[in-house]
């Protein structure tokens, strides 16, 4: 994998160049699967290795197969020389190491393409880890954003991905997220919202962020010792329940998202430690946000999915989604009534919730709608979680939990002097309208009467048929033409003209494009041009100014193909 610290030295062109390289390194040109995908982004370095992560997380864009793939994603590199280490502490407190930490370990906890982590103490004696973000980092990865832009741009990534995909999103996507995930002070910031959030939890912990000492690039926080939650030999010797570690973990995950709207994104079993009977978070670099309507948005997708409401479901998913608006809503109403029934029949415990999101993302995808950043990092998170809660209990189940909550959380804000105002309101509502009916009825048959009605009908999905048809169209003017060039060159057979090149037009015929440069060369010959001229246009419209060659000779590049055959390729003896 590419070294981080090489940012100082390469430039945009020698990284190109780079890139380059490792393309044909795996074969590029031979195609691509999912692991030769994920072994090149691996390869390019930290930059694709965090977009790749990214584009996991983003089902309603990309294949199930790559999504599965990416998620094995993996940025480990080679650990930072101590020297780097130092020097960027010392930058950043503008003072010698020693006069902040009595211990500084130099073999760090973990080695990440951003930052690693090392175990230190303070001057007090409190242990503590710090994570110390790599040099140059931020400028190797806007210099490779940079060249992913000015790719897309040039090769037109985004018409060529189409409607669902745009590599912009992506882009920005990613972006906001590294620039987020590199500025240490955001993640403390996070860290000490989480804690704020969870102080009433007697269960729930997380790290003491050391806010003195850290800054954008140096964060300091407390040591975690304690159990790592994967560890079930070592949890069961120390006498912990493993179900109930995995319910109440569950638990407080879907209090994460329905009620403080402020989740963890990435709870895999690394980030997560028992310690003193608590369950401790870690890492609070990747953090998801969601609004007080999305907040409502999930509440209403798990009762949707506890009562089998397919319309519930489809009303929260375009809701949620973004999209053009040109959807076929019987059909995608058909696809997710589909989706429903095979879940009918099952209990909450049954359902897999990887798999179940996995379907949703599919059939958004399939109808041209894109979840938001929030949703599709929700969505991430909770396929984590069920994995991390099936090593330690297999019989736990996320959705029964979440549906458990929703119903009691619904049940606990129930106001019923304000259920009843507003019953109230909408009966008054109703009354009001109901008055309306004759008098629009009576102006709907005066206008039918007077001929004045319109009736606005859109076939859905008819562009499909139309675009297939243009392109039945297309083939049969081009069979015609071709038809007719391989009649008039056979009728040229039976006369005295045998093909000849032009000589003035041999060298340029060799040198350059036959196809293109031949015809023009040989056209612009007859009208008294000479090489000289010929190859003074070619290089100064046809390379530099394409749409000028367009607009200027349009006639003369739409006849050349025509008469290529009865002029170009034969002459009278």
């Amino acid at each position: 994998m590419s070294n981080p610290n090489e940012a100082k030295t390469l430039s945009s062109k020698r990284r190109l160049a780079q890139i380059l390289g490792i393309l044909k390194k795996h074969h590029i040109t031979k195609g691509v699967d999912p692991v030769k995908f994920r072994e090149i982004l691996e390869d390019l370095g930290p930059t694709f290795v965090k977009i790749g992560q990214i584009m996991a997380s983003r089902q309603d864009m990309f294949s199930e197969r790559y999504c599965k793939e990416l998620v094995k994603l993996r940025d480990n590199v080679a650990p930072l020389p101590f020297a780097d280490v130092q020097r960027v502490i010392e930058e950043e407190y503008g003072c010698p190491m020693q006069e902040v930490f009595s211990s500084f370990e130099r073999i760090p906890l973990g080695s990440a393409s951003i930052a690693q982590v090392h175990k230190a103490s303070l001057l007090d004696g409190r242990e503590i880890v710090v994570k110390v973000q790599r040099p140059y980092i931020y400028e190797m990865m806007e210099r490779d954003i940079s060249l992913i832009r000015r790719a897309g741009k040039l090769l037109r990534l985004s018409e060529v991905l189409g409607s669902v995909i745009d590599i912009n999103i992506v882009m920005d996507e990613f972006w906001f997220t590294a620039k987020q995930e590199m500025d240490f002070l955001n993640e403390a910031r996070f860290a000490m919202e989480f804690a704020r959030n969870h102080q009433s939890i007697t269960y729930i912990g997380a790290p003491l962020i050391e806010q003195a000492y850290t800054t954008s690039r140096v964060l300091v926080m407390e040591y975690i010792d304690g159990i790592v939650i994967d560890d079930r030999k070592t949890l069961e010797e120390g006498g912990y329940d493993l179900r109930e570690i995995a319910s109440k973990l569950a638990e407080n995950y879907i209090k994460q998202i329905v009620d403080d709207g402020f989740f963890h994104a990435d709870p895999h079993p690394g980030n997560l430690r028992i310690r003193d009977g608590k369950i401790i978070w870690i890492d609070f670099g990747m953090m998801g946000t969601l609004q007080r309507s999305d907040k409502d948005l999930m509440k209403k997708a798990v009762q949707a999915i506890g009562s089998n409401d397919t319309e519930l479901m489809v009303d929260v998913i375009l809701t949620l989604g973004v999209h053009d608006g040109r959807i076929d809503y019987t059909l995608f109403y058909d696809d997710m009534e589909i989706f429903m029934k095979k879940y009918i029949h099952m209990d909450l415990n049954e359902i897999n919730l990887g798999d179940a999101i996995q379907e949703v993302f599919t059939i958004a995808h399939k109808h041209r709608i894109s979840m938001p950043k929030g949703i599709s990092m929700l969505a991430r998170g909770l396929v984590t979680m069920e994995s991390t809660m099936t090593l330690l209990d297999p019989k736990t189940n996320i959705i029964q939990i979440a549906a458990a909550h929703v119903s009691e959380h619904i049940f606990k804000k129930l106001d019923a002097k304000k259920e009843a105002v507003n019953a109230g309101r909408k009966l008054y509502e109703a009354g009001k309208r109901t008055l309306d009916i004759p008098i629009q009825f009576s102006e709907l048959m005066r206008m039918i009467t007077k001929g004045r009605i319109k009736l606005n009908l859109e076939i859905m999905d008819s562009s499909v048929p139309l675009k297939t048809i243009n392109h039945m169209v297309n083939k049969l003017v081009v069979g015609i033409v071709s038809c007719g060039l391989l009649m008039a060159s056979s009728l040229i057979c039976t006369t005295d003209m045998t093909p000849k090149v032009l000589p003035a037009c041999h060298g340029f015929y060799r040198l350059y494009d036959r196809r293109i440069f031949g015809h023009v060369a040989a056209v612009y010959r007859v009208k008294g041009q000479t090489p000289v001229s010929i190859k003074k246009l070619y290089r100064n419209r046809i390379l530099h100014n394409r749409e000028y060659i367009k607009k200027e000779n349009s006639t003369l590049l739409y006849i050349i193909n025509s008469i290529r055959i009865l002029f170009f390729a034969s002459t009278p003896k």
